[in-house]
């Protein structure tokens, strides 16, 4: 693993609010191993249409992040959320975030001992931030379509990929964390890599190890449960599953953990049950509830389907099964998942699911996900960064000299 190095993460999320991302676990990562790193809270791509009714919150939610302003996580990483104006389609306002996101974040980097870092960028709007703090090395990850997703901001789409196609243009490593993103890259592929999602596997495997108790949250909720951790928004969510299976299936009991936007329709449904975010350390006691872990996704919605879902590989190493609506990336995956390719089919998987009694499916689908650990993962990523430095350590060195003796001989002639 590398260490030593100083690392300035501008993350697509923010870290206390969503649901722990690969680069927080990667980022945890490179801290224990001894490396200095800076996790910049996501700048957003910009603010929802004044229409959007999670408009209100989320400014509201965005300016609880400026509050902290900074924290230090346990491993020692300064989370920083810098005040940035949140618009990026007006070229004054995104010289002004160049201005504000300079000054902020290289401050806190030159109080914290952070030299000639290397910059990872996980959201395209951080693209205009190469070249700013002397880095040694640029990182790009693309987690997402992201000129496709127009339900969060209201930034012009072209805009977006004119900064994303720059990240490519500059970067020295490019990660995909999805498969249907990486086979559709068309530039930088000679430095492109798939870095797939990974799972703390020991984390989540002790959901069927009978040592876990079940949270009281989830034990009074009659069964059959099927489980579903993660954002909860109305374009996301597959509602109108949920509303044929409350006609067709009307035991069963729908449970959704997390960050709920405005929006959904299904909250008046009898057998539909939400819960508010629970920690990550948590998660293991409600997914011990459940009788099957399901992604009930809207696959019709274009950023959707560039999804790679790190709660699939976590629901897998539960053992439970398993029903997902189908994902490019997780096809490879489909002899450990039922992958549902319509609701009607969704609605006879989970009935094949519920009846299942094999305990080698259990440890299938276990096996399947326990050697992609965030550990290995970040000892691959870790493995890449250094051959790229000793690239930029030659490259920089420019062309060897020849040695003094036939450099004396040739001078002669």
């Amino acid at each position: 693993m590398i260490s030593g190095e100083s690392i300035i993460c501008f993350g697509g999320e923010d870290w206390f609010y969503h649901h722990p991302h690969s680069k927080n676990h990667l980022m945890r990562r490179f801290a224990r191993a001894g490396n200095r790193v800076l996790f910049v809270n996501s700048i957003s791509m910009g603010l929802p249409a004044l229409t959007h009714k999670d408009l209100l919150p989320r400014i509201a939610r965005k300016l609880r992040s400026y509050l902290r302003f900074m924290r230090e996580t346990e491993e020692g990483i300064a989370v920083v959320s810098p005040p940035t104006v949140p618009f990026f389609g007006n070229a004054l306002a995104r010289a002004l975030n160049r201005f504000l996101l300079e000054a902020q974040v290289g401050a806190i980097a030159r109080r914290r001992g952070l030299r000639a870092p290397i910059l990872w960028i996980a959201i395209p709007t951080a693209a205009e931030m190469i070249g700013r703090f002397d880095e040694s090395l640029v990182i790009y990850q693309v987690s997402d379509r992201y000129d496709a997703n127009t339900m969060d901001h209201a930034t012009d789409p072209a805009k977006i990929r004119r900064l994303h196609d720059r990240a490519i243009e500059l970067a020295d490593i490019v990660f995909y964390s999805g498969r249907k993103l990486f086979a559709e890259a068309e530039h930088g592929r000679e430095k492109s890599y798939l870095l797939e999602q990974a799972v703390d596997f020991d984390h989540f495997a002790q959901v069927t190890n009978g040592r876990v108790e079940i949270a009281p949250e989830i034990a009074r909720i009659p069964r059959p449960r099927l489980g579903y951790f993660g954002a909860i928004d109305p374009w996301l969510i597959d509602q109108e599953l949920i509303r044929l299976a409350a006609r067709v299936r009307p035991s069963w009991h729908w449970v959704f953990i997390g960050n709920r936007a405005r929006g959904i329709e299904i909250e008046g449904l009898p057998n539909v049950h939400f819960l508010p975010p629970v920690s990550y350390e948590a998660l293991p006691r409600y997914a011990a509830g459940f009788d099957v872990c399901v992604l009930p996704w809207d696959i019709e919605n274009i950023w959707t389907s560039y999804g790679s879902a790190i709660k699939v590989r976590e629901y897998l190493a539960t053992g439970l099964p398993v029903v997902i609506s189908p994902l490019p990336e997780y096809e490879p995956m489909a002899d450990v998942l039922r992958i549902a390719r319509s609701r009607d089919e969704f609605i006879r998987l989970v009935d094949e699911a519920l009846s299942e009694r094999d305990p080698a499916a259990r440890r299938a689908r276990q096996r399947a996900v326990a050697s992609g650990t965030w550990d290995a993962r970040a000892e691959w990523v870790s493995d890449l960064i250094e051959e790229a430095l000793a690239r930029r350590r030659e490259a920089r060195a420019g062309p060897c000299f020849k040695p003094r003796l036939e450099r004396d001989s040739s001078s002669s002639r």
